[in-house]
């Protein structure tokens, strides 16, 4: 298995376990008033950079269709509903399955902020993805006990 293929594999096996800490999300959870960081907008930002950091360049990143400026963690924004950010996880899912196997690990990463090659980048991107993954499963689990089963490999 090559390390394109690897990539590839940890953004999706990472992804569905967002997906699935989102389908099980109760309601009361979404947009719960008393969050500094609501569930929608961590799961939001995660797909945002997911989606940002596959690109080649800054310069390349089309936002999706739907995007209102509400990436960043720190400001105030109107929820997403949980369909819209399934939606927009299954264009990261596909943005996963077009540009992991065309990256080129030499490069530099196209962002500025980010002084490093497209191979950290996307070590760093899984761990950022996998961390607010893992900070909404923890949410589910502690407040409505409610259980996200690990994903280990996803091949395609």
């Amino acid at each position: 298995m090559s390390y394109l293929q690897i990539i590839r594999s940890q953004y999706l096996a990472t992804l569905e376990m967002l997906k699935h800490a989102i389908e099980k999300c109760p309601d009361a959870l979404w947009d719960n008033a008393t969050d500094k960081n609501k569930f929608w907008h961590v799961a939001y930002h995660a797909l945002f950079y997911t989606h940002l950091y596959l690109q080649p360049t800054e310069q390349d990143f089309r936002p999706w269709g739907k995007h209102r400026h509400q990436h960043d963690l720190t400001e105030e924004a109107e929820p997403y509903s949980k369909a819209e950010v399934l939606e927009y996880l299954a264009f990261c899912q596909q943005e996963v399955k077009e540009k992991a196997p065309q990256l080129n690990f030499e490069t530099e990463s196209g962002f500025y902020w980010l002084p490093m090659n497209k191979a950290e980048l996307q070590i760093y991107s899984i761990r950022h993805l996998q961390q607010h993954a893992g900070e909404l499963m923890e949410r589910l689990g502690s407040r409505a006990g409610i259980d996200v089963d690990w994903v280990g490999v996803m091949h395609e």
